[in-house]
């Protein structure tokens, strides 16, 4: 896999530095005299602002403190929760430059140092270093987020903890160049584990994570899954068709469904569960179909074991008093 795309923006190095405060409690509505640094103008790589979203006030105040303090924050959580799209939703409201970089099994240390490549110069094949997307990132003003976290291959893993050091200087051996970063660079990840591996067999692939690594992130925050009441408004907002009297008290009663299979994995009853990303499949599914049960089983239930879904069944027929029919 190659990252070479994000170098089309290398002007960006003259990004302005921050240019004004902004008050926590105007700008997330949350209860805090926080102010933090914004910077005055959007650039590409400031993401588009979602006006539904949610802020859940404790993981919004860790990232906060990341942005403002230069701490490195990881925030773990279970899939669904918006971990990654927190991170960048709290930087599109300070419009702070952000990249994200999934690592999944493609990523290699290559990708994130650089290599040298061959290009055209004048006419001419020459050979020439480029570099990989940790060393574009930190000379800049910009938040560097590491998705997936927990699953990234060793060697790739000991890349970024040169960067999570206190001075987070980084060396590029080939180029005997030393980095130092740029005053707002910020670097974050999102996980679904913290660490320990795949212990609930949940998330395969996820990696036992070396702890002096995890000792270097100064804030581990933790996403959960937000209040009933919150999520029916996410879903809502999320498909307008249901943003009416009638249409939340359809929508609790799929999120009562979702906590049932949140409850029912917990307690071991399933393998599987309903994330908010998952109820909001389920609604948007509903729009096309027009039916909540042919909706839930293709949005859900046909993703189950066979051997379980007759247990999610009875968890649609105590949420919509009514026999959930197979789709």
């Amino acid at each position: 896999m190659s990252l070479r795309p994000i170098h089309i923006a290398d002007a960006s190095a003259s990004i302005a530095e921050p240019m004004r405060q902004v008050g926590v409690r105007e700008t997330f509505g949350i209860d805090s005299d926080l102010v933090v640094p914004a910077f005055a103008e959007r650039d590409e790589h400031v993401p588009e602002i979602d006006t539904a979203y949610r802020f859940q006030r404790d993981t919004t105040l860790a990232i906060l403190a990341g942005f403002a303090q230069d701490r490195r924050v990881l925030v773990q959580g279970l899939h669904g929760t918006g971990k990654s799209t927190h991170i960048e939703q709290v930087a599109a409201r300070l419009n702070w430059p952000c990249v994200r970089v999934n690592l999944d099994g493609h990523i290699s240390r290559l990708d994130l140092v650089g290599k040298d490549a061959v290009v055209l110069r004048e006419g001419k094949q020459v050979t020439e270093f480029q570099e990989g997307i940790v060393p574009w990132a930190l000379q800049r003003p910009m938040a560097l987020v590491f998705d997936e976290y927990d699953v990234g291959r060793p060697d790739v893993m000991f890349v970024i903890q040169r960067v999570l050091e206190r001075e987070g200087r980084f060396t590029l051996m080939d180029q005997n160049r030393v980095l130092s970063p740029h005053r707002f660079f910020r670097l974050f990840a999102t996980a679904n584990t913290v660490g320990l591996g795949n212990l609930n067999g949940l998330y395969h692939g996820s990696q036992r994570l070396n702890h002096a690594q995890i000792d270097r992130w100064n804030i581990v925050a933790q996403l959960n899954y937000l209040p009933a009441e919150e999520e029916i408004a996410i879903v809502q907002a999320r498909v307008p068709e249901l943003a009416n009297e009638a249409g939340g008290a359809l929508v609790a009663k799929m999120v009562e469904t979702a906590a049932l299979t949140r409850n029912g994995f917990a307690a071991g009853d399933l393998s599987t569960l309903m994330s908010p990303r998952t109820v909001i499949t389920w609604a948007e599914n509903l729009a096309i179909f027009g039916d909540v049960g042919t909706a839930f089983c293709l949005s859900f239930v046909n993703k189950c074991d066979e051997a379980e879904r007759p247990v999610v069944a009875e968890y649609f027929q105590r949420s919509f008093d009514s026999e959930l029919r197979s789709s």
